[in-house]
């Protein structure tokens, strides 16, 4: 099935020469951060040490760990409607974790030592259990979305080895967003991380920010090659985005009451630079603002079940809800955790153009591997209905 991915128009190769050149960049800046030292290349200081790249990592690890609401109704109850998007479903969590675990990889100090975590196990370090969790997810959703699919290919039911994997993928899912949580939630001098709903936070806002993503990606390859996962499958994918988000935004409130009605200064204080400014500096406010806009903006949208059976209102909502994710979740988390510092002081950060770069290479380098897994999978159905129009 492989040779799939090497034919294609000229639009499928200019875009992947187009991704191809942003990995090139990103590695020259990568470069360029490693020879002149992250205080000069990225917007990182002694006061924000985990910035725009790590937040990646805490956002794009719950775009992957979101394929579990796709898998659990098709292999678990055998919902047929989700038959094709599953398949999707997994190949974008392969992507999405790459993406995650090479966000780490390029922010390291020393990423030549990252298989001394491998080597020289410590099993009270979480960083060794985000790196075993992250590593075996990807394992998985690519030996099983790859297994299925090419069973689809010779017209065979899949192994009934592959379905153990299946399981193991269901369990593993959420575990990956819950150790990520962990990494910040167990961090006692970062207030806006000191929060026991940290985990189930995170997966919340997993579950609709990745299905918003996979609906957003699965219009867009039906306008390209005419591959339609159904309409069924996406208006129940948009209401399953629905629920998750209203739990997301009812966290997110429960974390500002607790914050601003029990008056403790060093909880407020996050939530006041990031809404309102603090001292002076207000730098993020227009962010944090705008996330909620979004979110209320998608909710709205993906509630109204006249919009959200409507292709471009649904895209529209979706779109919304994703960008409003990101901007908490990749971004606002992690400056939120660092400012103010432990000496109720504001330290700035804005992440410097290599900074970004680099991280753009990296994200094509997860666009890249799930298009050429999408364009294998859409190939293997479309080859396969066109067969079954021949014979019939």
């Amino acid at each position: 099935m492989i040779e799939k991915a090497l034919k294609g128009g000229i639009k499928y190769w200019v875009w992947l020469l187009f991704l191809a050149s942003l990995v090139g960049i990103g590695f020259l800046c990568w470069q360029y951060e490693h020879h002149y030292g992250a205080g000069v290349a990225t917007g990182l200081h002694r006061d924000l040490t985990w910035g725009f790249q790590i937040g990646q990592l805490a956002f794009f690890v719950g775009v992957a760990a979101s394929a579990v609401t796709i898998v659990i109704p098709y292999y678990l109850h055998n919902y047929k409607e989700y038959a094709k998007i599953t398949i999707l479903a997994e190949f974008l969590a392969v992507g999405a974790v790459m993406i995650a675990m090479l966000s780490v990889f390029v922010v390291m100090g020393q990423p030549t030592r990252v298989m001394n975590v491998l080597l020289y196990p410590t099993p009270n370090s979480l960083i060794f259990w985000d790196l075993v969790v992250l590593s075996t997810y990807l394992f998985l959703n690519l030996l099983c979305g790859w297994s299925v699919l090419h069973s689809y290919y010779k017209e065979a039911p899949y192994p009934s080895w592959v379905k153990p994997f299946i399981y193991w993928a269901i369990i593993w899912g959420p575990s990956i967003h819950i150790v990520t949580a962990f990494l910040l939630q167990g961090l006692p001098g970062r207030h806006y991380w000191l929060t026991a709903i940290m985990a189930p936070r995170f997966l919340a806002s997993a579950f609709s920010a990745g299905p918003a993503f996979l609906i957003i990606l699965a219009v867009l390859v039906k306008k390209l090659t005419k591959f339609d996962v159904g309409e069924k499958a996406i208006q129940s994918i948009a209401k399953t985005i629905v629920y998750a988000f209203i739990i997301n935004l009812l966290f997110l409130g429960f974390e500002v009451f607790t914050a601003f009605y029990s008056g403790i200064h060093s909880h407020k204080a996050p939530f006041l630079y990031l809404l309102f400014g603090y001292e002076g500096h207000a730098e993020w406010a227009w962010a944090m603002w705008g996330s909620l806009i979004l979110a209320v903006v998608g909710l709205v949208i993906l509630l109204i079940p006249s919009a959200r059976k409507k292709e471009t209102p649904l895209v529209l909502g979706c779109l919304s809800i994703f960008l409003s994710t990101w901007m908490e979740k990749g971004l606002l988390l992690m400056i939120g955790g660092f400012t103010p510092n432990v000496f109720e002081t504001v330290t700035p950060y804005f992440p410097a153009l290599p900074e970004f770069l680099v991280q753009a290479g990296v994200w094509s380098i997860g666009l890249i591997v799930i298009t050429l897994l999408y364009k294998i999978t859409v190939s293997v159905f479309q080859s396969k209905e066109l067969a079954i129009k021949i014979k019939k």
